[in-house]
């Protein structure tokens, strides 16, 4: 609770927006993760990490050298530190870099630029290895593998299905439909076909009061996600969870659920926020760059801050959006549907399977209960054709809620978005 007057910088693109927040005006609670420190020596802790791997046998062990390696990773919408862990894991292979590809996780995502690969990897990198975007809507670059034991039937990236050795890189948080982001997902939906994705994200999943922030164990989308991974599971993971400044904060290597599981538990212990009684105003942030590029990705930082809105209450948001909405795909489609969110629910029921239906889908339902005012670099249009509240002065919008609610107004601020996931004591 603050008692004094002072500034909240809340996270947006590569820096911050500052808001004031004046006790006098309201009750203030700042909600953020427990910032762990970065990690002392993270090269060192990374060796040790795949020297003693969990329920795994030693990378060095698992990698033969003449074969062929993949190492999947996340597009740029994800911080996984690629600058780090990709030179330490050529160090250490048996092969020659000729014989390693870095297959980008794009799922449903546009390909990775140039530019933004040379961003993620370094110049030096970039410019020597094999990094490829995986396209989920080609049916010649993907494989199909049968039917899970859920019956979904799994189609995955033939580069990633014919590798001798498949590693898979990734970076675990919070995650509102899966529980956690990691693990198998860095496969499926990470490099899975475009039938395999949405089959994996269909309504009556998202719908699934299980298939949300912090829940592993139970959710049906984690364990048809796991089903599936299962048909052509990764040789070796190597998980990171990150800090407040994006630095890594703990390295979790070996089998992709042990070890996935592993550090979801400490991932839970620094995200996860209790707070006693709902509030009527909640400012969130998408955690900047890169996850705050576009609209679309935004529904994780309003779904965040929904989770301790009380009914008919307000959240804001605060997410660059250099992206846009984005132009790709159907989110913005499926959200201009009607006058309002039942109508958006409907489109989603009416046209399953359409890709963006999950994200549109978990929208509609955060505005059934809730207004959402989003501040970005978007135009006004595109965000208001959404069924979005355009703000253009965070701190005038604000007030402007707070004097709208009255006395004893209760207001929470999530500088860093989803990175921290609070909840409601005894729910």
């Amino acid at each position: 609770m603050l008692t004094d007057e002072h500034r909240v910088d809340v996270a947006f693109g590569r820096g911050s927006v500052s808001i004031t927040a004046d006790p006098g005006l309201a009750e203030w609670e700042v909600i953020r993760p427990v910032f762990e420190a970065a990690m002392a020596d993270p090269e060192r802790r990374f060796r040790q990490a795949i020297e003693e791997p969990v329920e795994c046998r030693p990378l060095k062990e698992i990698v033969s050298p003449g074969d062929r390696v993949v190492i999947v990773t996340s597009d740029g919408t994800r911080p996984v530190p690629n600058r780090q862990l990709i030179p330490w894991i050529l160090d250490v292979l048996p092969v020659p870099e000729s014989h390693v590809t870095v297959l980008l996780g794009n799922g449903t995502h546009r390909a990775n630029n140039d530019d933004e690969i040379e961003e993620m990897f370094g110049s030096d990198i970039a410019g020597r290895l094999a990094i490829r975007n995986h396209d989920a809507y080609d049916e010649s670059g993907n494989v199909f593998l049968g039917a899970s034991a859920c019956g979904t039937d799994v189609w995955l990236d033939r580069a990633y299905v014919e590798a001798d050795t498949r590693i898979v890189l990734g970076f675990i948080e919070p995650h509102f439909f899966a529980g956690f982001s990691g693990g198998p997902k860095g496969v499926a939906p990470g490099v899975a076909g475009i039938e395999t994705i949405c089959r994996l994200h269909r309504s009556d999943l998202i719908a699934d009061p299980m298939c949300t922030w912090g829940v592993l164990d139970g959710n049906p989308l984690q364990r048809e996600v796991r089903e599936a991974v299962a048909l052509c599971p990764p040789d070796f993971l190597v998980n990171v969870t990150l800090n407040g400044e994006k630095a890594i904060s703990g390295i979790y290597a070996g089998n992709h659920l042990d070890a996935h599981r592993r550090g979801c538990a400490g991932a839970k212990a620094a995200s996860m926020a209790p707070v006693e009684n709902p509030f009527q105003v909640a400012l969130t942030s998408n955690s900047g760059f890169p996850l705050d590029q576009n609209l679309y990705q935004a529904v994780k930082g309003m779904s965040a801050a929904a989770r301790i809105v009380e009914d008919d209450g307000t959240v804001l948001v605060a997410s660059e959006c250099s992206d846009g909405v984005p132009d790709h795909g159907n989110f913005a489609e499926l959200m201009q549907t009607g006058d309002g969110p039942r109508d958006v629910m409907q489109a989603v029921y009416d046209r399953e399977p359409v890709l963006d239906q999950w994200q549109a889908q978990t929208l509609a339902a955060i505005l059934e209960r809730v207004e959402v005012g989003v501040y970005s670099r978007m135009d006004r249009a595109d965000i208001e054709a959404c069924k979005l509240a355009a703000v253009d002065d965070l701190d005038a919008a604000l007030r402007e809620k707070i004097h709208a609610v009255g006395a004893g107004a209760r207001v929470a601020v999530l500088p860093d978005g989803p990175l921290t996931i609070p909840y409601l004591c005894g729910r």
